[in-house]
């Protein structure tokens, strides 16, 4: 559960960043009142540490197994 939160809010700041980088447009400071603002700084932290979570989701060792159907 906390993957797929971590992941939501990584992927929430890309676009962010992303509407930053085509249209120099911030959508969370323009949302909370500035960059500066209180709300903003703690969106931007937040954002921060999901990113920095989902670092740990590419060095898991994952269970999953993929079937092989090639031998039907």
């Amino acid at each position: 559960m906390l993957d797929r939160i971590a992941l939501i809010l990584a992927i929430i700041g890309g676009l962010n960043w992303g509407s930053i980088g085509l249209f120099k447009f911030d959508i969370v400071a323009w949302i909370c009142g500035g960059q500066g603002s209180l709300v903003a700084r703690i969106i931007y932290t937040v954002v921060g540490l999901a990113a920095v979570w989902c670092i740990s989701l590419l060095f898991r060792n994952t269970d999953e197994r993929v079937e092989d159907y090639s031998r039907e």
